[in-house]
């Protein structure tokens, strides 16, 4: 199923972008040393049941998990990517964290993640994965606007990943929202230019980015949920939940200070 919103839904669209952004500038400003992963479940929840939202995750069951998911965030460390289920593990300073938050406030749903590193180590490694996402992101916003293509998104993102030096995966992706979290249309991170969908206005694609250090080979962890590097590496993740607008894309998940 393909949702297009129509312009007088873009302003909730909005709104639960910047909230989805909160939760997580807020989140990573409160992850440090010592910090458990159920503390930051915990804390998400309270700050999306403050704000009259509702999870995507907790009754969350689909075919690839074993479910339903049972929690409010996707706390993913190290050698794990997406889907990672929180469970009682204190960080340590140099571990790699990414957070995935998805939240339907006002009937629209809204998707991000980010990666960091916890404490004050900086490991090169760690660094380049993140920085690469980050850069794929970027390129993959750049090519999105009413006309464009899955395929253009797909291709601007798989470039810079591929120039990076990384393997890319292509089980998981980027997809639609609207009503629901996971929608038509796939967003592939790598693939030809000119190809698939073409964009429309109205159209809310969530587009994320991720890697693996040497592999793009995915394990599923015991819990069912957690995927991981097969050989152990470390891995990265971003994710930006975007409007197509007559004018090109909107970013909507930042902060409310910095929307239109």
């Amino acid at each position: 199923m393909i949702e297009i919103l129509n312009p007088t839904e873009l302003p909730r669209a909005r709104e639960a972008g910047a909230l989805v952004a909160d939760i997580l500038r807020t989140l990573r400003s409160r992850c440090e040393v010592g910090t458990n992963l159920l503390d930051i479940d915990r804390w998400a929840q309270d700050m999306i049941t403050e704000a009259g939202a509702q999870s995507c995750y907790v009754d969350y069951e689909p075919s690839f998990g074993r479910g339903p998911f049972g929690h409010y965030i996707c706390t993913s460390v190290n050698d794990a990517v997406l889907h990672g289920l929180p469970h009682d593990y204190t960080l340590a300073n140099g571990d790699l964290l990414s957070l995935d938050l998805a939240v339907s406030k006002g009937g629209v749903v809204t998707d991000s993640a980010i990666s960091f590193i916890v404490g004050d180590s900086n490991p090169p490694e760690s660094v380049a994965l993140i920085s690469a996402t980050e850069r794929a992101l970027s390129a993959g916003i750049a090519a999105a606007g009413p006309g464009a293509r899955i395929g253009d998104i797909s291709h601007a993102i798989g470039s810079v990943l591929s120039e990076a030096g990384y393997s890319i995966n292509t089980e998981f992706g980027g997809h639609g929202v609207g009503s629901t979290m996971h929608q038509d249309p796939h967003v592939p991170n790598t693939g030809r230019p000119g190809r698939g969908y073409r964009l429309r206005p109205g159209l809310l694609l969530a587009l994320e980015p991720w890697v693996m250090a040497d592999t793009a080979e995915l394990v599923t962890d015991a819990d069912g949920w957690t995927l991981r590097s097969a050989t152990g590496c470390r891995t990265a993740h971003s994710e930006h939940t975007i409007a197509i607008t007559n004018d090109g894309a909107e970013v909507l998940t930042l902060p409310k200070q910095a929307q239109p």
